[in-house]
Formats: C-alpha cells, sequence, structure tokens
C-alpha cells in the first residue's frame, strides 16, 4: 500500500454515488457533434468559435440537469455515507459536471443530502478537470490535508489516474462496464468499499481483529515442510519438526529504534547473530506492539516487510502475535529467530587464540547511518547534508544483513569467531567479543573503516560513529594463515573487509593504538542513536 491512512474519501459522482438515469453520454454526444471516442468537455475545448461553445455548454448542461433529476442513489451509497460520517471521516464530491446537477441529484437521496459533504469539485471550480490531478489537489487543500490522506473512488479510469497522479489512495469501482489499470484496489460494489475502508482507519488498543488477521493469513504461502503447524486464528503455537538437525540454534532480540521498515530490520536484525554461530536462518516468530491510532493498512505494511525479507532469505515466518496497546508509544517489532547448524561447523567464540587477525567487514554503524537518513532526513537537510548524500544513506538499509560474509567466513576453515556488530556500535561489540572468546584484543583505531557519509553526519549531530548501532558490520576472527584466502572471497562475493586488530593473550579488554600510541578505547553506556530521539 502506497499510503496506510486516510482522513477523508473523494467521490466520483455519476456512475459511482448514483446511477445516473439517463445520462447516456453517446446520445449528448451525437446531439453536439461530438466524436464517441472523444470526451465532452476536451471536444468543448476543441471548438474555437465562442458562439458555438457556448450553444454546446447549455446542452450540456440541460442534459446534465435532465440526468440529474432522474438520478437515483447507488446501492449501498447512503449506508456507506453514513458509515464514513460516523468514522470522523471528511467527505467529498469531485465531479466533471456543474455543481448545480450533484445539488439536483442528491435531493433524490432519501438520507444524505449537500449539507453531509465537506467540499463539492466540480467544473464551476478554476481547475483542469479529470484526469487532471488538479481537483484533488485543491480538494486536498480545502480539507486542510495531504493528498496522500485521501482515498478517491470513482468508477471511471479518468477517476484513478487523477487521483494516482496526485499521490492519493485510488479505488476502482467495477460495475462491468468498463475497466481501469493502475488503481490501488478494486471493488465491485460500495459495501465492499467500506469493509476495505477500515484497512485505513485507526484502530482502538486490543487485540488485533481476528478477521483483518484471517485475511492476511489466508494468502500467505507456508513452502517449509518442516513447519507442522502454520500461524492461523485459534493456533497459539507453531510446530517444527528438527528430527534430523544436529544444533539448534536460538535468537530473540526487538525492534524499538525506528519506525521505518521496521519488519526489516527486525528480520535481519536476529538473522545477523545466527550466522555468526555458522547457522542458516530457518524459522522466524514475532511479537508485534503498535500504540492505538495505528491503522490496520500500517500494521499490515509492517507484516509484509516481514514476510518479504523472510522470502528474500529462505526464512519460514510461522507464527507470533499481534496487539494494539498503549503500553507502547511506537511499533516495537520482538523476534524470535530459530536456525540450524552441523555439529562440526558450529561458530563458537570461545575457538579465538591469540595471533588471530581481527577483520571487520564494511564499515562502522550501517545500521545507524540509514536509521538517521530514514528518520531525520528534514535535520540533516537543515544541517546541509545535500539530498544524494542522504539518499546514499538511506540505501544502507539493504546492507544491514550479515548473512553473506558470515557464510563465506564459516566455510573458511581458519575462521575462529564471528560477531554482529549491534547496539552500542563497533565500541561495545568488539568488548562483547572479547568478553565471550576469553581474551583480549589490539585494535587499530585507523585501520577502522568509516563511510564519508557517517562520519560527517555523526560530526554534525554530534555523535560518535564508533558508539551507533552497526548492524550491517560483521567482526570475523580468523587464523592468521587463513586470512588472505578469507579477504579475497570476501572482496570476490562484493563484500569490503578489512584487517582492524589481533588477538593477544587470554583475558577480557581492548588494548587501543592511534598511529602506534596507545589511546583510550571508548565505551558508551547507552547507543547513540538514543541522543536523537
Amino acid at each position: 500500500m502506497k499510503n496506510s491512512r486516510i482522513k477523508a474519501v473523494l467521490f466520483d459522482f455519476d456512475g459511482t454515488l448514483t446511477h445516473p438515469g439517463a445520462l447516456d453520454f453517446s446520445r449528448i454526444k451525437r446531439v453536439v457533434g461530438c466524436p464517441q471516442e472523444t470526451p465532452v468537455l476536451e471536444f468543448i475545448e476543441s471548438v474555437a468559435d465562442a458562439a458555438e461553445q457556448a450553444r454546446i455548454h447549455r446542452e450540456l448542461e440541460a442534459f446534465e440537469m435532465a440526468a440529474a433529476a432522474d438520478s437515483t442513489a447507488n446501492i449501498g451509497a447512503e449506508d456507506l455515507l453514513r458509515y464514513l460520517r460516523s468514522k470522523g471521516l471528511k467527505l467529498g464530491i469531485i465531479t466533471r459536471n456543474r455543481v448545480q446537477s450533484v445539488t439536483r441529484a442528491l435531493e433524490n437521496f432519501e438520507s444524505i443530502s449537500e449539507a453531509d459533504f465537506d467540499i463539492i469539485i466540480s467544473r464551476d471550480d478554476p481547475v483542469s478537470p479529470k484526469p487532471s490531478p488538479e481537483g484533488i489537489r485543491l480538494a486536498a487543500r480545502r480539507l486542510a490535508i495531504e493528498p496522500s490522506e485521501m482515498l478517491v473512488v470513482g468508477d471511471f479510469a479518468f477517476d484513478v489516474e487523477a487521483g494516482n497522479r496526485a499521490g492519493a489512495t485510488t479505488v476502482f469501482l467495477d460495475t462491468g462496464a468498463i475497466t481501469a489499470e493502475d488503481s490501488d484496489h478494486t471493488v465491485s460494489s460500495l459495501a465492499a468499499l467500506q469493509d476495505l475502508i477500515r484497512l485505513y482507519l485507526p484502530l482502538p488498543a486490543g487485540k488485533f481483529p481476528n478477521d483483518l488477521l484471517k485475511r492476511y493469513l489466508d494468502a500467505f504461502e507456508f513452502a517449509d515442510p518442516s513447519v507442522i503447524i502454520h500461524p492461523g486464528i485459534g493456533e497459539d503455537t507453531a510446530a517444527v519438526d528438527v528430527q534430523e538437525e544436529e544444533v539448534l540454534i536460538l535468537k530473540s532480540d526487538p525492534i524499538t529504534f525506528v519506525t521505518d521498515a521496521i519488519g526489516h530490520y527486525a528480520v535481519m536484525i536476529n538473522a545477523n547473530d545466527l550466522a555468526t554461530a555458522g547457522a542458516v536462518p530457518r524459522w522466524f516468530l514475532t511479537t508485534l506492539l503498535f500504540p492505538p491510532g495505528f491503522t490496520p493498512a500500517e500494521i499490515f505494511t509492517v507484516l509484509r516487510d516481514l514476510e518479504t525479507v523472510c522470502r528474500r532469505w529462505g526464512i519460514t515466518l510461522c507464527g507470533g502475535h499481534t496487539e494494539i496497546t498503549d503500553a507502547v508509544t511506537r511499533p516495537v517489532v520482538s523476534g524470535t529467530l530459530a536456525g540450524t547448524v552441523p555439529r562440526s561447523k558450529l561458530v563458537d567464540k570461545r575457538n579465538m587464540r591469540s595471533g588471530d587477525r581481527v577483520l571487520l567487514t564494511k564499515g562502522v554503524a550501517v545500521e545507524g547511518t540509514t536509521i538517521i537518513a530514514r528518520e531525520f532526513e528534514d535535520r540533516l537537510t537543515e544541517l546541509g547534508i545535500p539530498e544524494s548524500e542522504i539518499a546514499w544513506c538511506r540505501g544502507l538499509l539493504d546492507r544491514i544483513g550479515v548473512i553473506d560474509e558470515a557464510r563465506i567466513a564459516a566455510e573458511n576453515p581458519g575462521t575462529s569467531a564471528m560477531h554482529d556488530v549491534t547496539e552500542g556500535g563497533l565500541a561495545t561489540a568488539l568488548a562483547e567479543l572479547s568478553e565471550a572468546g576469553g581474551h583480549r584484543i589490539r585494535v587499530r583505531m585507523e585501520s577502522i573503516p568509516v563511510f564519508p557519509q557517517t562520519a560527517a553526519l555523526c560530526r554534525l549531530l554530534e555523535i560518535q560513529p564508533l558508539g551507533l548501532i552497526g548492524s550491517g558490520s560483521l567482526l570475523i576472527c580468523c587464523r592468521e594463515p587463513d586470512v588472505k584466502d578469507l579477504i579475497r572471497n570476501l572482496f570476490e562475493a562484493g563484500i569490503e573487509v578489512t584487517v582492524i586488530g589481533e588477538v593477544l593473550s587470554k583475558g577480557a579488554g581492548i588494548e587501543a593504538l592511534q598511529e602506534g600510541i596507545e589511546v583510550e578505547w571508548p565505551r558508551f553506556e547507552v547507543d547513540e542513536l538514543t541522543r536523537l530521539f
């Protein structure tokens, strides 16, 4: 869904809210001499003689008024309009007719009148008619909302085209007479539209509605034969057959920092950690918590994000829970991921040895850089960072996974340990690796790779890149004789990697050198990203 909530619904009139009675455009075209393949208003504009233009306008207006008098409310129109009013949505009409014909037609409605509509945009307004988007934009301005917060409903291709060009969500009412391509939704009746609009309305606190969840789950494909019990209404657990697996690796982590692409982060952050053990990520369960006021469409966007990234990496989304609760003020996605690895290929950090080289893939703060670009774009623009640089940083979202480099490293016989750089950045990750592996680590500060874009935004925001959340970078410890092969294999796969230090004697802690001079290794109580929120 290109948009995920609405504050107003803008209807085409003839054929959408009404049965237009005698409104036969073939007949009016014959009367005024308009070719059948040409819209009437566009034909009138092409007539050079002003007097002839005026005559055709009079013929058209008389025709529209007669048709309006003969029209009736479309089936379900009045029920739908009352429902939308009860939900606090603003209502509007956009038509190529004159407003007086709309007023006349509304007199034939039983319980709805002109007063029930906040705006009526017609050819009396100084805007180009549909399929131009100008009428949609004018309606949005008069309603004091963005076009993206509007649902445009019509039974003709012009309605869909105008709405799409304005950035609104579009619904094509398929009456069987014509077709319209590229609409966001297609419905066969106004009654069906009422159900569709629920997707865009804020939800109250409580469990996500079962009927909406079932709609999503029924369209989900489960291809993994090891999953015995799939997610479904009334299913509180998932069942997975692991009889033939040697080692089952488990991981759980919540995502609380971001709202943009939160599903993507939730899967990758958990998958990254599994990959550091040499495991193949297999089965994902998630608990999703949203504050009251979120719409089903916004929640389905997260679910589709989860599904898409799971499918990309061959992971089965096999269960979870979704709830709307005032216990959170922004979305929280907590994921649990299980994977498998043969016991002989399990990568255990306790295998670190003195003399192992320490490598880092990509650069520091990959995840933090893309989060900042996505969540604080306006602030970065104000600070003078070019749009092209912000776009590059946003694109790092596709690089927060370390599954590929972890797989390559796991295949190298010299790899002794791996660790994913997450919250607290490289400063925290390297200290964690030292602690888990039971060895001190020496790091050369000048060798640590930092993207120029990351350095620039950290400098302007007065935060430190080494303390910034860093999923997308993988720490690898490798026996010295096997380092060259590992570097070559990573580079052949298009993955940058840098040797930043070496493993020292048993113990715990980081020895940092800057151009050969010992310096203090930074320590961060909380991730630098939290300072921006």
